[in-house]
């Protein structure tokens, strides 16, 4: 069940750069570490939803109805799209600047959680990666996915952390130069930009 094939292919999975990561950078720079753990924690909770509606087979039923996917889709792109604003003004809640003005860390955390609970592709996801990895015993499919799904957000957020803990050390070299912030905010914004169409592109 918990094999190194499955550990493999979740760090290689949770490594892939994607919107949880892009956060996390952005708030590791933007805002330093604390910043940082709390986006990782707000990412890692938003597993939880798709995780529970693939254990309960819902997943199946958000493939299947076209309207729901495209509901939750759209507000998906949405959040991605206010999040690049944010990260391109210049006093945005994501934007990279030389002075500190925290954010709340429970605001960050829930920023976090709706990045990947707006994403309908996460639940699909999950009931396509974990189903190989179960010992095929129907009376323990559930304790195995619950199992399997905590591991892979056990994983997900040690990723984040050091992802958003390395882009918290280099936060004070970086932010030196008015030209370096300029460009981070710049990328940032384009990244969720197009993560946010790449979504929109998407069909069940």
């Amino acid at each position: 069940m918990i094999s190194l094939q499955f550990l493999i292919t979740a760090i290689v999975v949770c490594i892939a750069p994607g919107t949880g990561v892009i956060y996390t950078l952005a708030l590791g720079l933007g805002q330093g570490r604390r910043a940082a753990i709390a986006a990782a924690v707000g990412c890692t909770f938003g597993i939880v939803p798709h995780l529970a509606a693939a254990t309960l087979g819902l997943a199946a039923l958000l493939h299947t109805s076209a309207l729901l996917f495209q509901v939750v889709k759209f507000a998906g792109v949405a959040y991605l799209l206010y999040l690049a604003w944010q990260a391109l003004k210049a006093d945005g809640a994501l934007a990279v600047r030389s002075d500190t003005r925290a954010t709340p860390m429970g605001k960050i955390a829930v920023r976090g959680a709706l990045i990947n609970i707006l994403n309908p592709k996460l639940s699909i996801f999950f009931l396509a990666l974990l189903p190989p990895f179960l010992s095929g015993d129907p009376a323990t499919v559930t304790s195995e996915m619950i199992l399997l799904g905590t591991v892979f957000m056990a994983l997900t957020f040690v990723i984040f952390v050091l992802y958003g803990v390395f882009a918290a050390f280099a936060r004070d070299w970086l932010l030196q130069s008015e030209r370096v912030m300029l460009w981070l905010n710049r990328s940032f914004a384009a990244m969720f930009a197009a993560l946010g169409l790449r979504l929109a592109f998407e069909k069940a």
